[in-house]
């Protein structure tokens, strides 16, 4: 081969490997994968249900502490199954028809009233607390994000919502406006002070407070409100009224080390339940002409908790106000249940069901219905014994600590011989028997409600 035979050679395979080299650079650009896009539902579970709500001791698993109470997981993998066109555990959201998302309605939604600060979205419903409970809440753009996904029909894939809003910190918090006190004539209000909750600590307190009634009231409405934070707030009466707690001291039911403080402990046992609510604002109204009596000169033990699952203090109050009506216009005088079970026997590492029934000597017209128990309590069922609905079950709690409390739309109409029955689950997890008692070491089984009489 001569030297331009040989120079020509040279030259046509260079070039060759040149448009080999360009062809395939071309090729590699045109095959490289374009990043996917994440689904709208993904971001919401990387950006709020991972760090806000999948956390231990809420809805990371079965195993949490209060899975008995809502019976949700929001883990990753498992969290749309759980949420998208499944009924919700709250009883009044589940009566007024709602899911926990459902799509294409984010008003008929859970999830979005829990994540909603406010509670004029949804015409004042309430369907238990606001959500993250003790947490920060979510920012204007988030809530937002997960509207527009429902009302988009909550796809598990698929972009569908704006990822900008994800990153808006905006949060509408208005400053708390405690409720206005009632106008002399038509009502009193007694209130727990404004406290502190250190940050991670949940902060349960006790204070019996005077009604400031100087003669006997008969209320037929009462209203409740609570700062953001709160798991509920009840007013009790006292079943002895020779054994009271001081007037207005602070009895923390935890100590600064988060052991249960024994001497606040011994004073629940005394409690009759008389108004609540777990929601951060409820106003309540019985019946047309029922009202309840409310002896002069009667004081409250007024129950606050507060979860703070934040890293800064966090600020607790709450407000009940209690509005009268001249005795005159009351047909029907409301008065508490309380249905005890005092024949409680249980063995030690042992799992029972134990019920009860009670039977009423007249009609009686059942308004609402909470329960009692301590914490070898797993589950309370209350069941109408008697009648054409015999065996019925009308409420259902499995948190003892924090019991349900349900309201009847309807009352529960119950004839002469016909009654409650209530069917409580014990776990025994200690070594020694343990029976009815009043200690935080003993337990109880009772129904507590409204109800009243024609």
């Amino acid at each position: 081969m001569n030297f331009l035979t040989y120079t020509r050679l040279s030259l046509t395979l260079g070039v060759s490997a040149l448009l080999l080299n360009m062809v395939s650079c071309k090729k590699d650009s045109t095959d490289s994968t374009t990043p996917v896009a994440q689904s709208s539902f993904d971001l919401i579970q990387q950006k709020i249900l991972t760090p806000t709500c999948a956390t231990s001791g809420c809805h990371l698993s079965a195993n949490d502490g209060t899975f008995s109470q809502h019976g949700l997981v929001l883990a990753d993998g498992v969290a749309y199954q759980n949420l998208v066109g499944v009924d919700p555990k709250n009883s009044d959201a589940k009566a007024d028809g709602l899911k926990r998302v459902k799509a294409f309605a984010s008003l008929e939604s859970l999830l979005y009233h829990k994540l909603t600060t406010t509670a004029s979205h949804h015409s004042g419903k309430q369907y238990g607390n606001p959500m993250p409970l003790g947490g920060l809440p979510l920012s204007d753009g988030q809530v937002e994000y997960v509207r527009r996904w429902i009302d988009a029909g909550a796809p598990k894939t698929g972009t569908i919502a704006d990822a900008t809003l994800l990153d808006d910190k905006t949060v509408a918090l208005d400053a708390y406006v405690p409720l206005p006190v009632p106008a002399t004539g038509i009502g009193f209000q007694m209130a727990v002070p404004a406290f502190d909750i250190q940050p991670n600590f949940e902060r349960e307190l006790f204070t019996r407070r005077l009604v400031g009634n100087t003669q006997d009231i008969y209320v037929n409405r009462y209203e409740t409100k609570m700062r953001s934070g709160s798991h509920h707030f009840v007013a009790y009466d006292f079943r002895n009224k020779s054994l009271l707690p001081n007037l207005n001291d602070i009895r923390d039911l935890r100590n600064p080390d988060n052991s249960l403080n024994i001497l606040t402990a011994l004073t629940m046992s005394n409690h009759v339940y008389l108004a609540g609510s777990q929601a951060q604002y409820q106003d309540y109204v019985f019946p047309a002409g029922a009202a309840l009596l409310i002896p002069a000169g009667a004081s409250l033990d007024l129950n606050s908790h507060f979860v703070n699952k934040t890293t800064t203090v966090m600020k607790g109050e709450a407000q009940i106000n209690l509005f009268t009506v001249d005795k005159a216009t009351v047909q029907y005088v409301v008065q508490t249940l309380d249905l005890s079970n005092t024949n409680l026997n249980l063995s030690a590492n042992t799992r029972v069901t134990l019920t009860k029934s009670f039977t009423f000597t007249k009609p009686r017209k059942i308004l609402t219905l909470t329960s009692h128990m301590h914490k070898l309590g797993e589950k309370f069922v209350i069941k109408i014994s008697g009648g054409a609905r015999n065996g019925e079950v009308v409420y259902t709690s499995t948190d003892w600590a924090h019991p349900d409390i349900v309201t009847f739309k309807t009352p529960i109409d119950l004839q002469k011989g016909e009654g409650l029955t209530s069917e409580i689950t014990y776990n025994n997890t200690t070594g020694k028997a343990v029976s009815f008692g009043l200690t935080s070491e003993d337990e109880m089984g009772i129904i507590f409600g409204y109800y009243y009489e024609e």
